[in-house]
């Protein structure tokens, strides 16, 4: 006889405290008391050949009662949802509604400070009588449980409001610049003749658009006691680099002066043989993960309630130095380009993480849009330097990044003496209760030596919460 999963709890809840001899003989039905005889007894478990047994007409009694009870909790549940969505939906047109009366007005003010017809007074209080319409509005109402919990209207119709909103602002702000720049400049008849004025003019002049250039701005707040430093010129693209005729202060232009010098000194404080190609490229992976992937915007997505945990980071950051090293070795041959590759996996928002994990970028709650963009940049930075010089000069640099930051992560010296010691806290411990993976010492020894995310991201997690490798 089939049972219905949905029939489990009202027949657990029939069952007898303490059956009798005969009950878990399966001579008599535990439902009814009543002799099987030469009924057929259905098993309950917890075996099909232990436990307690039933009688059809019990079983099919109860399933029917538990089917009424399924049926009536849907149709109230259905009920519930049909009222819950009614009301919500009155709310979100309400919502909705007024976004889109102070987007429109957003727009208006924009035109109005553009035409210039309207006078720039009006338009300073109409800037002033919109913020406080957009400050007014409520919060988005929140969907009840029952209905989708992203609603993309809602979202699109905030993001309008607030595109109108900045360039209404931006509007209004370059209007009231120019109005107050042009009412302090003085009366300049004679220029009149030579800008060939209308009649009538009485020698104001007003300016629309001035251009101050790139670095007035930095010397204009210099005159108020603020020094903010003036960005580096952006470096040529290889396309004009590769170009003839480059001055000999161009062919000198570098992201990092002195990297080989300097980094040389640090690798060989930490231990790691920069004339080893294979030992540098390795430390660089490692720097590469540490720096682009692992540092910066992870930490948020770590730190959500829906973020994965230490072991999965553990499991995931080894798969990606692998690829890390791979790009590394490829950009050699073929070129920074070959960087793309790690980028195009460590930033792929649905690719499941490694270690036996479910999770992925996307079904975390936080954004991921700084995630990637702090990725991309790091990177970039890898592949320019790179260009600018040389392939081993961008391995020194992330390698450098890595002895200082995880001088004892996998893929570095330090990682074997660090693998020693959490074996000897791991084996000084309880380990009853412990993750399978994680009972066979010598397996679990070998595993940490080559690959650790063979381990899998529980056992990785495990041994992450009891600070075995530091």
């Amino acid at each position: 006889m089939h049972i219905p999963a949905y029939a489990y709890a009202v027949i657990r809840s029939a069952l007898p405290t303490v059956p009798t001899s005969r009950q878990v003989g399966a001579l008599d039905c535990c439902l009814c008391d009543a002799p099987f005889e030469d009924r057929l007894p259905v098993p309950l478990g917890p075996t099909p050949e232990s436990g307690l047994f039933g009688c059809h007409p019990c079983l099919t009694r109860l399933v029917a009662r538990a089917r009424r009870a399924r049926d009536a909790a849907l149709s109230q549940d259905a009920e519930r949802a049909r009222t819950e969505s009614a009301a919500w939906l009155r709310m979100r047109v309400r919502h909705l509604a007024r976004l889109d009366s102070v987007r429109q007005a957003a727009e208006a003010v924009a035109r109005l400070a553009q035409d210039g017809d309207t006078e720039p007074p009006r338009v300073a209080w109409l800037l002033v009588s919109l913020e406080s319409a957009y400050a007014w509005l409520p919060e988005a109402p929140e969907p009840p449980t029952s209905a989708e919990r992203e609603d993309s209207d809602l979202r699109d119709q905030a993001f309008r409001l607030d595109l109108a909103m900045i360039a209404a602002r931006e509007a209004v702000a370059e209007r009231l610049a120019y109005h107050l720049i042009n009412e302090a400049q003085p009366e300049e008849p004679e220029l009149c003749e030579e800008l060939e004025c209308p009649e009538g003019c009485v020698g104001r002049h007003d300016f629309s658009d001035i251009d101050c250039g790139p670095d007035a701005v930095f010397e204009d707040l210099a005159t108020h006691g603020i020094t903010v430093e003036q960005p580096e010129p952006e470096p040529p693209s290889p396309r004009l680099a590769a170009l003839p005729g480059r001055t000999g202060a161009e062919e000198k232009h570098s992201p990092l002066p002195d990297i080989e010098e300097q980094a040389l000194v640090v690798m060989a404080h930490f231990g790691i043989d920069a004339a080893d190609t294979d030992a540098l490229v390795s430390a660089a992976a490692v720097g590469l993960v540490a720096d682009a992937w692992r540092d910066g915007p992870l930490d948020v997505i770590h730190a959500a309630d829906d973020g994965p945990s230490d072991g999965e980071i553990f499991a995931q950051s080894i798969d990606l130095y692998r690829r890390a090293r791979a790009a590394l070795l490829a950009a050699r041959d073929d070129g920074p380009e070959m960087l793309l590759a790690f980028v195009a996996v460590a930033s792929d928002v649905n690719l499941p993480w490694a270690g036996g994990s479910r999770f992925s970028l996307r079904t975390v709650s936080e954004s991921t849009a700084e995630f990637v963009q702090h990725l991309d940049d790091r990177v970039w930075f890898t592949a320019e330097v790179m260009r600018e010089q040389g392939w081993r000069a961008g391995l020194l640099h992330r390698a450098t990044s890595a002895a200082f930051k995880v001088p004892a992560h996998f893929g570095m010296p330090g990682w074997p003496g660090a693998v020693a010691s959490a074996m000897e806290r791991l084996a000084a411990l309880d380990r009853s209760g412990v993750p399978e993976a994680l009972t066979d010492l010598a397996a679990v020894e070998a595993a940490l030596l080559e690959a650790p995310d063979r381990l899998g991201a529980d056992a990785l997690d495990w041994i992450s919460r009891q600070a075995l490798l530091g």
